[in-house]
């Protein structure tokens, strides 16, 4: 799945993708910073520990860039920041092992999955853990794949979910030999289908109006389920926190308590030197030379499965012509901005391509067909009537080319990119005004598409990128911050499931998304690593790609 997160600095479902805000591994779980990493091939470090090795207590707390407004995964304003906290507190069904080879069933949830082709469709079928209930007493049951399934459909239109990408695929979700085995009729291959599911919506949260605004400033904690539940949410301080749930029926959480902090990136750093987190973002020359040498510190470095982009709103009165959005793209320099963004990290990658696959996985392709040009950049804008003025500064029909480039935050790494990024512009007559935010407009921004340029994050939640091409790139996705899309390609994009070989769905998928590239509405600007900072002995936390631990597991070795 995919989501979104934040713009400020380096970068950090109910969908694979997930909005996350701009901000800011050797394999090795020793922390030893000298190792070089690339995107060419993945690397993981997170200090993996059996529940036998973990002490019984503790807390954990970190910093956050926002607790989102939006408390549903599934619904469109969801984020990264939303997906991390949903987590513990309700079902969390699986993870993938970091390489994504794998999925790890939660086996206090799902006794067993398995898949069944029957004629031109795919059959699967869950069985589920009897003890499983949510904290109101209701059963975890078929009925909650069935619910999850309607909401995420795309068949209500007053439904607004982050993405209809493999659910839509979905012919029916039935009750099997009783009420814990749920039969998921898939009207297609379905090759992806390990990819949903990953979280469950309790079926007391069956009407549009629910979905889209149940969840809004209140995370129903009766609803949720698992090892932990809400202790304290605090939405002026941008807090919550977590302890042990007495309802659990599974393994033992090893913590006492869990807690998530809103922050700005500088308060954040600070916060880790002085003790008050357990685990800060390193991946920045700054926050790393400020780290390294804490005492009782681990440094833990891997590949990082997310894009940082730059999104144009074609919604903007500016950027509603297709000549400026491509000069815009022509007149940036990614690879400048990727030496501002890793400078001190030991670390290079070729410049991404794609928002499908990464660089380390099988059928990636650059399908980036604009390059650095400046001065095609300004054949592009003279060609469509936009003229330089004795200021540099280009006009058409009374009109300057103004806009408004949104940053969160305060980390200095964000800062500089948009500095560089208004100089580029500037060479190619665009005057870029830097509209600086804290971090916690980050969800605002978005929802309201307050902003003509705005540089986000799509960060992978599982490794079945191609699974949710449409998600990315068609004009009724949730996901589509730019509103900018071919649809003609729509149709192409929702019909890639369709194809029952995975290869095959790769191969068309990156020709389809070529084609979409070229309306130039995002660009992907830099994958790359993930350097995280933790005090010693915290186990099961750190770069670990497609792997997420489930609640119970995080805690501190004895």
């Amino acid at each position: 799945m995919k989501s979104m997160k934040t713009a400020s600095g380096a970068f950090v479902l109910a969908s694979a993708l997930l909005l996350t805000g701009c901000s800011g591994g050797s394999s090795d779980d020793k922390g030893d910073d000298s190792k070089k990493t690339t995107n060419t091939s993945l690397q993981k470090s997170y200090n993996e520990q059996p529940a036998s090795a973990l002490k019984d207590g503790g807390t954990y707390t970190t910093a956050t860039t926002e607790v989102s407004p939006q408390f549903n995964p599934f619904q469109q304003d969801g984020t990264r920041y939303t997906s991390d906290v949903w987590r513990w507190y309700n079902p969390v069904l699986k993870t993938y092992s970091a390489d994504g080879s794998k999925v790890i069933w939660n086996k206090a949830y799902i006794e067993d999955a398995k898949s069944e082709v029957k004629g031109d469709k795919l059959v699967v079928t869950y069985t589920m853990n009897p003890k499983a209930k949510y904290n109101d007493g209701s059963p975890i049951d078929w009925k909650s794949f069935e619910n999850t399934w309607k909401a995420n459909s795309g068949k209500d239109k007053a439904f607004l979910p982050s993405s209809t990408d493999g659910f839509s695929a979905i012919e029916s979700v039935a009750k099997g030999k009783d009420d814990h085995e749920a039969v998921i009729t898939f009207n297609q291959p379905g090759v992806w289908w390990e990819g949903l599911f990953d979280f469950l919506l309790n079926p007391k949260v069956s009407s549009a109006d629910q979905f889209n605004k149940f969840y809004l400033n209140n995370p129903h904690a009766e609803l949720g389920a698992g090892p932990y539940k809400i202790e304290k949410y605090d939405s002026k301080a941008g807090t919550i926190s977590f302890v042990r749930n007495e309802k659990w029926w599974g393994d033992k959480g090893k913590l006492d308590k869990r807690t998530f902090i809103t922050m700005e990136a500088s308060a954040s750093i600070n916060a880790f030197k002085n003790g008050q987190i357990d685990s800060t973002s390193a991946t920045t020359k700054d926050r790393l030379q400020q780290v390294k040498d804490v005492p009782n510190t681990e440094l833990r470095r891997g590949s990082y499965p997310s894009n940082s982009l730059l999104t144009l709103n074609g919604k903007s009165p500016l950027l509603a012509d297709k000549a400026v959005r491509k000069a815009i793209m022509e007149g940036v320099d990614r690879s400048k901005l990727a030496e501002i963004e890793f400078n001190g990290l030991d670390y290079k990658e070729e410049l991404p391509g794609s928002f499908l696959l990464f660089s380390f996985q099988k059928g990636y392709e650059n399908n980036v067909s604009t390059k650095f040009d400046a001065e095609q950049a300004k054949k592009d804008l003279d060609a469509a009537g936009w003229k330089a003025g004795s200021d540099g500064v280009r006009s058409k029909d009374g009109k300057k080319l103004t806009l408004s480039y949104v940053n969160l935050g305060d980390d200095p790494v964000s800062k500089a990119q948009a500095t560089a990024m208004q100089a580029m512009l500037k060479g190619i007559g665009v005057d870029m005004k830097i509209d600086q935010r804290a971090s916690s407009e980050f969800s605002n921004v978005i929802t309201k598409k307050d902003f003509d340029l705005f540089p986000m994050g799509f960060s992978s939640s599982d490794p079945y990128g191609v699974a949710y091409a449409c998600q990315v790139w068609c004009s009724d996705s949730g996901l589509n911050q730019s509103g900018v899309a071919d649809k003609s390609l729509d149709p192409k994009f929702k019909d890639l499931t369709k194809i029952g070989d995975k290869d095959k769905q790769i191969a068309e998928a990156n020709k389809l998304e070529k084609q979409a590239m070229d309306q130039y509405g995002i660009l992907p600007l830099t994958n790359g690593p993930v350097i995280m900072a933790t005090k010693k002995g915290l186990a099961n936390v750190g770069a670990s790609v497609f792997y997420f631990p489930f609640p119970e597991t995080i805690g501190w070795q004895k």
